[in-house]
């Protein structure tokens, strides 16, 4: 990937400095804080290698909701964003291939009749859910019998589950097993209802952009740096996303 396009890096880094927004409350993918206060983790040091084959330097936003992450890259204040693909923020801006894969599951008291992650999707059962979390997105779409009863964080998600008494609650396997010895009696159902895909975003005009990210999805993969990064930082929970197999 050596010649840059100037259109690339028109639409990433229009003034010599690429803005990148990452989503603060993925905590496999953004795992700290640099005494300067700059994010750290695996979707931080994914934005410095774009920004290291463009050129030019690196402005790291974090940002509290998923929400504005997607905005910040469709009205293009960002010229590139990380968080988990889904068809719905699909509408508002481009995704790359995924570069990992978060396994999304349930978690249930030891006394629950539920044992496999398939029998979840029943009339009555009530599930707590982080709303438009990635894993949410998908269960909104995918569910046919069960409802989802939404809180707006994880925590509150959690909180939920245990004061309202429902039957499962809805996150990523990492968090859920975190939770699991906080929330006495309860366990994580084996297997996954969706593998959450997380990739690079940009806004729908950057074509040429679009092209050179997938560029740098597919050389991130292949060269072993997503899964340097992922035992760099020591995150359970996920891996290198499938490089056949796209967002």
């Amino acid at each position: 990937m050596n010649f840059i396009s100037p259109e690339v890096r028109s639409q990433l880094a229009p003034h010599g400095v690429l803005s990148a927004a990452v989503y603060l409350g993925n905590f496999l993918l953004v795992t700290g804080r640099s005494p300067s206060g700059e994010p750290t983790g695996i979707a931080p040091d994914i934005c410095r290698e774009i920004a290291k084959r463009l050129d030019v330097e690196l402005k790291l936003v974090g940002l509290e909701t998923q929400d504005e992450v997607v905005e910040s890259a469709a009205s293009g204040k960002c010229g590139i964003v990380l968080l988990g693909s889904d068809p719905a923020r699909a509408k508002k801006v481009t995704f790359t291939p995924a570069y990992v894969e978060l396994e999304a599951t349930y978690l249930v008291l030891d006394n629950s009749p539920l044992h496999d992650v398939s029998q979840v999707d029943r009339p009555g059962i009530r599930i707590a859910s982080f709303f438009k979390s990635a894993y949410d997105l998908w269960l909104q779409r995918n569910l046919q019998h069960a409802t989802l009863v939404h809180a707006d964080s994880i925590q509150a998600s959690n909180d939920l589950f245990v004061n309202e008494k429902l039957d499962a609650l809805a996150g990523l396997k990492t968090g859920l097993i975190t939770a699991a010895h906080k929330i006495p009696g309860s366990r994580v159902l084996d297997g996954q209802f969706t593998g959450i895909q997380q990739a690079i975003a940009t806004q729908n005009a950057n074509h040429e952009a679009v092209q050179f990210l997938t560029a740098c999805v597919e050389e991130f993969i292949s060269t072993g740096l997503v899964a340097d990064l992922i035992q760099k930082y020591q995150v359970q929970g996920l891996a290198p996303a499938p490089l056949n197999k796209s967002s």
